[in-house]
Protein backbone atom coordinates (compact mmCIF):
# COMPACT_ATOMS: atom_id res chain seq x y z
CA UNK A 1 0.00 0.00 0.00
CA UNK A 2 1.23 3.54 -0.94
CA UNK A 3 2.16 5.57 1.63
CA UNK A 4 -0.37 8.01 0.35
CA UNK A 5 -3.28 5.93 0.74
CA UNK A 6 -2.27 4.80 4.21
CA UNK A 7 -2.21 8.50 5.20
CA UNK A 8 -5.48 8.51 3.69
CA UNK A 9 -6.48 5.46 5.57
CA UNK A 10 -5.53 6.82 8.99
CA UNK A 11 -7.59 10.14 8.52
CA UNK A 12 -10.19 7.92 8.09
CA UNK A 13 -9.71 5.79 10.94
CA UNK A 14 -8.73 8.98 13.62
CA UNK A 15 -12.14 10.81 12.07
CA UNK A 16 -14.42 7.08 12.57
CA UNK A 17 -12.54 7.43 16.29
CA UNK A 18 -13.58 10.93 16.68
CA UNK A 19 -17.32 10.67 15.68
CA UNK A 20 -18.19 7.42 17.19
CA UNK A 21 -16.79 8.98 20.64
CA UNK A 22 -19.77 11.82 19.36
CA UNK A 23 -22.17 9.82 18.30
CA UNK A 24 -22.00 6.28 19.51
CA UNK A 25 -21.34 3.50 16.71
CA UNK A 26 -24.98 3.25 15.06
CA UNK A 27 -25.21 7.06 14.82
CA UNK A 28 -21.57 6.92 12.93
CA UNK A 29 -22.10 8.09 8.97
CA UNK A 30 -19.92 7.75 6.12
CA UNK A 31 -21.30 11.52 4.89
CA UNK A 32 -19.77 12.75 8.56
CA UNK A 33 -16.58 10.75 8.37
CA UNK A 34 -15.61 11.63 5.16
CA UNK A 35 -16.08 15.22 6.20
CA UNK A 36 -14.58 15.19 9.37
CA UNK A 37 -11.62 13.30 7.45
CA UNK A 38 -11.74 16.52 5.26
CA UNK A 39 -11.66 13.53 2.36
CA UNK A 40 -14.56 13.21 -0.49
CA UNK A 41 -17.47 10.44 0.36
CA UNK A 42 -16.06 8.48 -2.19
CA UNK A 43 -12.92 7.97 -0.96
CA UNK A 44 -14.16 6.35 2.00
CA UNK A 45 -15.70 3.56 -0.13
CA UNK A 46 -12.33 3.46 -2.33
CA UNK A 47 -10.72 2.52 0.33
CA UNK A 48 -12.98 0.02 1.97
CA UNK A 49 -15.71 -0.53 -0.13
CA UNK A 50 -18.48 0.60 2.54
CA UNK A 51 -19.62 1.02 6.35
CA UNK A 52 -19.11 -2.03 7.37
CA UNK A 53 -16.03 -3.11 5.95
CA UNK A 54 -14.31 0.80 7.13
CA UNK A 55 -15.36 -0.28 10.53
CA UNK A 56 -13.79 -3.94 10.67
CA UNK A 57 -10.84 -2.24 9.23
CA UNK A 58 -10.95 0.35 11.89
CA UNK A 59 -11.31 -2.01 14.72
CA UNK A 60 -8.55 -4.04 13.36
CA UNK A 61 -6.60 -0.94 13.42
CA UNK A 62 -7.38 0.07 16.91
CA UNK A 63 -6.63 -4.14 17.88
CA UNK A 64 -3.55 -3.74 16.45
CA UNK A 65 -2.23 -0.57 18.13
CA UNK A 66 -3.58 -1.59 21.63
CA UNK A 67 -1.49 -4.72 20.92
CA UNK A 68 1.51 -3.19 19.92
CA UNK A 69 1.53 -0.94 23.23
CA UNK A 70 0.77 -4.20 24.99
CA UNK A 71 3.71 -5.98 23.49
CA UNK A 72 5.93 -2.78 23.57
CA UNK A 73 5.34 -2.68 27.41
CA UNK A 74 6.44 -6.02 28.00
CA UNK A 75 9.70 -6.06 28.21
CA UNK A 76 12.48 -7.39 30.24
CA UNK A 77 12.48 -10.53 32.76
CA UNK A 78 9.16 -12.08 33.20
CA UNK A 79 7.76 -10.77 36.09
CA UNK A 80 9.06 -7.27 35.30
CA UNK A 81 7.42 -7.54 31.88
CA UNK A 82 3.91 -8.37 33.37
CA UNK A 83 4.49 -5.19 35.48
CA UNK A 84 5.01 -3.23 32.22
CA UNK A 85 2.25 -4.79 30.30
CA UNK A 86 -0.11 -4.09 32.71
CA UNK A 87 1.16 -0.55 32.77
CA UNK A 88 0.95 -0.06 29.36
CA UNK A 89 -2.67 -1.54 29.66
CA UNK A 90 -3.00 1.30 31.95
CA UNK A 91 -2.13 4.06 29.82
CA UNK A 92 -2.92 3.03 26.47
CA UNK A 93 -6.48 3.50 27.98
CA UNK A 94 -5.83 6.80 29.18
CA UNK A 95 -4.39 7.91 26.02
CA UNK A 96 -7.13 5.90 23.80
CA UNK A 97 -9.85 6.10 26.31
CA UNK A 98 -12.99 6.37 23.62
CA UNK A 99 -10.71 3.49 21.31
CA UNK A 100 -10.60 1.24 24.36
CA UNK A 101 -14.17 1.89 25.68
CA UNK A 102 -15.53 0.95 21.80
CA UNK A 103 -12.72 -2.05 21.58
CA UNK A 104 -14.34 -3.14 24.70
CA UNK A 105 -18.07 -2.92 24.21
CA UNK A 106 -17.70 -4.27 20.48
CA UNK A 107 -15.58 -7.30 21.54
CA UNK A 108 -18.55 -8.68 23.51
CA UNK A 109 -21.19 -8.40 21.04
CA UNK A 110 -22.08 -11.15 18.63
CA UNK A 111 -23.62 -11.09 15.06
CA UNK A 112 -21.87 -8.16 13.96
CA UNK A 113 -20.45 -8.29 10.61
CA UNK A 114 -16.97 -7.18 12.57
CA UNK A 115 -17.51 -9.92 14.98
CA UNK A 116 -14.13 -12.09 13.86
CA UNK A 117 -12.02 -8.74 14.30
CA UNK A 118 -13.36 -8.68 17.81
CA UNK A 119 -12.07 -11.87 18.17
CA UNK A 120 -9.23 -10.58 18.18
CA UNK A 121 -8.65 -8.22 20.54
CA UNK A 122 -9.16 -11.68 22.85
CA UNK A 123 -6.95 -13.21 21.47
CA UNK A 124 -4.20 -10.61 20.91
CA UNK A 125 -4.31 -9.02 24.61
CA UNK A 126 -4.77 -12.02 26.73
CA UNK A 127 -2.39 -14.04 24.88
CA UNK A 128 0.41 -11.41 25.81
CA UNK A 129 -0.92 -11.94 29.78
CA UNK A 130 -0.57 -15.80 28.99
CA UNK A 131 2.62 -15.97 27.40
CA UNK A 132 4.02 -14.43 30.40
CA UNK A 133 2.28 -16.43 32.76
CA UNK A 134 3.92 -19.07 31.12
CA UNK A 135 6.87 -17.50 31.42
CA UNK A 136 6.80 -16.39 35.19
CA UNK A 137 6.04 -20.00 35.73
CA UNK A 138 8.86 -21.67 34.23
CA UNK A 139 11.03 -19.41 35.91
CA UNK A 140 9.42 -20.86 39.30
CA UNK A 141 6.96 -17.52 40.03
CA UNK A 142 4.00 -18.48 40.77
CA UNK A 143 2.34 -21.47 42.36
CA UNK A 144 1.55 -24.90 40.35
CA UNK A 145 -1.84 -25.43 38.70
CA UNK A 146 -2.34 -22.10 38.02
CA UNK A 147 -4.40 -22.05 34.60
CA UNK A 148 -2.73 -19.41 32.74
CA UNK A 149 -5.25 -19.12 30.05
CA UNK A 150 -7.63 -18.45 32.74
CA UNK A 151 -5.62 -16.36 34.63
CA UNK A 152 -4.24 -14.02 31.58
CA UNK A 153 -7.96 -13.16 30.81
CA UNK A 154 -8.53 -12.42 34.32
CA UNK A 155 -5.62 -9.93 34.75
CA UNK A 156 -6.50 -8.52 31.50
CA UNK A 157 -10.10 -7.86 32.56
CA UNK A 158 -8.89 -6.88 35.92
CA UNK A 159 -6.58 -3.97 34.55
CA UNK A 160 -9.29 -2.89 32.03
CA UNK A 161 -11.85 -2.75 34.63
CA UNK A 162 -9.88 -1.05 37.17
CA UNK A 163 -8.86 1.07 34.17
CA UNK A 164 -11.88 2.67 33.27
CA UNK A 165 -12.95 3.05 36.95
CA UNK A 166 -10.09 4.73 37.39
CA UNK A 167 -10.51 6.96 34.06
CA UNK A 168 -13.83 7.54 34.92
CA UNK A 169 -14.61 8.04 39.03
CA UNK A 170 -11.12 9.62 39.49
CA UNK A 171 -9.38 10.71 36.63
CA UNK A 172 -7.28 12.82 38.90
CA UNK A 173 -5.28 9.82 40.91
CA UNK A 174 -1.89 8.97 39.53
CA UNK A 175 -1.60 6.17 37.22
CA UNK A 176 1.34 4.63 39.33
CA UNK A 177 -0.80 4.07 42.11
CA UNK A 178 -3.44 2.40 39.80
CA UNK A 179 -0.80 0.73 38.62
CA UNK A 180 1.18 -0.57 42.33
CA UNK A 181 -2.35 -1.30 43.80
CA UNK A 182 -2.52 -3.90 40.81
CA UNK A 183 0.55 -5.24 40.67
CA UNK A 184 -0.01 -5.82 44.34
CA UNK A 185 -3.04 -8.13 43.62
CA UNK A 186 -0.98 -9.97 40.53
CA UNK A 187 1.81 -10.65 43.70
CA UNK A 188 -1.00 -11.92 45.71
CA UNK A 189 -2.95 -14.38 42.89
CA UNK A 190 0.53 -15.56 41.92
CA UNK A 191 1.68 -16.70 45.04
CA UNK A 192 -1.67 -17.76 46.54
CA UNK A 193 -1.85 -21.12 48.01
CA UNK A 194 -4.47 -23.25 47.14
CA UNK A 195 -8.37 -23.41 49.46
Amino acid sequence: MSARREATRQRLFQATLEEVSAHGLDGVTVDRIAERAGLAKGTVYYNFGGKNELFTAFLEWGVDRFAAMLREGAVGPPREALSGLVRAELQFIAEYEDLARLLLSESWRTNQAWEATALRIRRQAIDVFTELLDAVRAEGGMRPGLDTGVAGSALFGMALTAALEWRTLSPDRPLEEVHAVLMRLVDDILRAERA
